[in-house]
C-alpha cells in the first residue's frame, strides 16, 4: 500500500471530471489538483508551448511527493506526453490511450468520431493509438476550438441556443458520417453530454476520455500495489494558477457535487 496521494493536472478546470471519477472507484485516494487556469486552453498553443506547460505542471505537483500523475488534459496527452513520459520515474497516465483502447472495444461499424482541441486533433495521437488496438477502424476527427471556452464559462446545457449552435455545426459532419462511438477527448467535454448525445442520437456510444484514465488508474496502482491504505474517504487539495474565487465558484458543476474544498493560488511560472 502507499498513502501518498495522487496527482491530477489539467489546463483548466475540466480535469475535475476526471477527479470526480477517480473519488467514485477510489474513494480512498487523496488527490492534489492543479488546473492551469491562467493559461488555459492548451489546445490552440504550440507543441513547444504545450511541452513547457506541461514540464511545469509536473514540476509543481511533484513537490506533493506524488505516486502517480493523471494526465487530465486531452491535448497534453496527444500532444507532448510521448515526449515527457521517459522523463520522470512516476506513471503518468494520460487520458487518450484509455479512451482509445476503450473506443476499440466498443465500436461494431468501425467507424469511430473523435472531438478533440485543435492541438489534439492536429496531433494524430489517437488514430496512432486506436489503429494499435483495431487496426482495420476508420476513425474522423473534428476539433472543436470553441467548447473549452465556453464550458470554462457555464455555458454547456441543453437549450441553451449558443451551445447548441456551436454542437451542431462541429457535429453535423460526424453524424452525417455514422460512426457509433464518439470518444470525448477532452475533459471538458462530459459537461456537453447532453448536447452531444441529442445530436449524434441514442446509436452513438460516447466515451468519456477522464474516466476511462481514472478507471485505468485503479489498475496501475492496484498492480504496482500502491492503493492507499487508509480506512477513511480521500481529501483533495486544488491549486489554480489564476482565479481562485472563480474555480471555487464552478467547481461543482464539474465535481458533480456541493465544492467545499480549499484553493490556493500558484505563480507556475517559478516551476
Amino acid at each position: 500500500m502507499d498513502n501518498r496521494p495522487v496527482g491530477v493536472f489539467d489546463s483548466g478546470i475540466g480535469g475535475l471530471t476526471a477527479v470526480r471519477e477517480i473519488f467514485r472507484i477510489l474513494p480512498r485516494e487523496d488527490i492534489i489538483y492543479f488546473g492551469d487556469t491562467g493559461r488555459v486552453p492548451y489546445g490552440s498553443r504550440s507543441r513547444e508551448t504545450i511541452l513547457k506547460y506541461t514540464r511545469q505542471d509536473i514540476r509543481f505537483l511533484r513537490t506533493f511527493d506524488i505516486k502517480a500523475i493523471v494526465v487530465a488534459c486531452g491535448t497534453v496527452s496527444t500532444a507532448a506526453l510521448d515526449v515527457i513520459s521517459g522523463e520522470y520515474d512516476i506513471p503518468l497516465i494520460g487520458v487518450a490511450r484509455a479512451a482509445a483502447v476503450r473506443a476499440a472495444k466498443l465500436t461494431k461499424n468501425r467507424r469511430v468520431g473523435l472531438i478533440g482541441t485543435e492541438a489534439s486533433i492536429r496531433s494524430g495521437a489517437y488514430e496512432r493509438m486506436l489503429s494499435q488496438y483495431s487496426p482495420d477502424a476508420e476513425i474522423m476527427a473534428v476539433a472543436c476550438p470553441l467548447f473549452v471556452p465556453l464550458v470554462e464559462n457555464g455555458r454547456f446545457r441543453a437549450g441553451d441556443a449558443v451551445v447548441e449552435a456551436v454542437a451542431a455545426e462541429y457535429l453535423e459532419p460526424l453524424r452525417a458520417w455514422g460512426p457509433d462511438v464518439l470518444i470525448l477527448g477532452c475533459t471538458h467535454y462530459p459537461l456537453l453530454r447532453e448536447v452531444i448525445a441529442g445530436i449524434m442520437g441514442s446509436g452513438v456510444e460516447l466515451v468519456d476520455s477522464g474516466a476511462e484514465a481514472a478507471e485505468n488508474l485503479q489498475r496501475v496502482l492496484t498492480i504496482t500495489e500502491k492503493l492507499s491504505g487508509e480506512e477513511k474517504a480521500g481529501e483533495a487539495g486544488f491549486f489554480v494558477s489564476d482565479s481562485v474565487e472563480s474555480f471555487s465558484k464552478n467547481a461543482a458543476m464539474f465535481l458533480g457535487s456541493e465544492f467545499r474544498g480549499k484553493v490556493e493560488k500558484v505563480e507556475i511560472e517559478n516551476f
